[in-house]
C-alpha cells in the first residue's frame, strides 16, 4: 500500500509513518510512504504551496492521510471542511482514498476534543473518507491510564508512546489489522508499555465501532 501523509509535526514527530510501517510489516502488509510535513501548517497552506497536490496527482498513492493544524478544526471548522473538500477532490481525481487523521486535544484543554471529533468525523462522513480516530482513543486512554504519558511537556505534541498509540490506531482503522502481540522493537519503549498500548488501542477501537 502506498500512503501519502499531509500534515505537520503531529504526523512527523517520532516518525509516526515509520511506526505504522513497522507494525504493518509484522502483519504482512507492505507500506511505502511519503510525508509532506511543515511545522504548524494548515491544510490550506499545503494546498496553496502546491507540493502536496503535485504528489497526489503524480505519486500513484492508494491513500492520502490529511492532518489539519491542531486547533484549527476547533476555531474554524468551516475552513477545515473547505480545505478537506478541496483535497478530497484532488485525491478522488487521482484514484486514491481520503483518510482523516483525527488528532487530540491539548492536555490543558481536554474539553476541546469534542469539537475536533465532530469536525473530523463530519468531514469523513460528508466525503466518504476513512476516519482514523486517534484523538478519540487518546481521550479514552487518558481517562483510564496515568502511564505512559501521551503529551509532551508543551501540552500539545505527542510523546513516543503517544505516537505509538496513534500508529496502532492507524493499523486498526486504516489497515483492519490487530496490533496486539506485535513484538517489533521500538527504541525508547519497553515491552510492557508496547503491550499495554497495543491492547488499549484494540479494545478502545472495537468499543468505538
Amino acid at each position: 500500500m502506498r500512503i501519502l501523509f499531509v500534515g505537520n509535526s503531529f504526523t512527523s514527530n517520532n516518525n509516526l509513518p515509520k511506526l505504522l510501517k513497522d507494525l504493518a510489516g509484522a502483519r504482512g502488509i507492505e507500506i511505502e510512504h511519503k510525508v509532506i510535513s511543515v511545522g504548524g501548517a494548515s491544510l490550506r497552506q499545503h494546498l496553496n504551496a502546491g507540493k502536496a497536490l503535485d504528489a497526489i496527482a503524480n505519486g500513484g498513492y492508494d491513500v492520502v492521510v490529511l492532518q489539519e493544524q491542531s486547533t484549527l478544526p476547533i476555531k474554524s471548522p468551516d475552513r477545515f471542511r473547505e480545505s478537506a473538500r478541496d483535497f478530497h477532490k484532488a485525491i478522488a481525481a487521482a484514484g486514491a482514498r481520503t483518510a482523516f487523521y483525527l488528532t487530540w486535544a491539548r492536555s490543558n484543554a481536554p474539553e476541546t476534543q469534542q469539537a475536533l471529533t465532530s469536525a473530523y468525523a463530519g468531514a469523513a462522513s460528508e466525503l466518504g473518507g476513512t476516519l482514523i480516530p486517534v484523538g478519540m482513543v487518546w481521550e479514552r486512554f487518558l481517562a483510564a491510564h496515568d502511564k505512559p504519558v501521551l503529551h509532551e511537556s508543551d501540552n500539545s505534541h505527542p510523546t513516543l508512546a503517544g505516537s505509538y498509540l496513534g500508529a496502532c490506531v492507524f493499523l486498526i482503522a486504516l489497515l483492519q489489522a490487530d496490533p496486539v502481540g506485535i513484538d517489533v522493537p521500538v527504541k525508547g519503549l519497553d515491552d510492557d508499555t508496547k503491550a499495554l498500548v497495543q491492547q488499549a488501542a484494540w479494545d478502545i477501537c472495537n468499543d468505538l465501532v
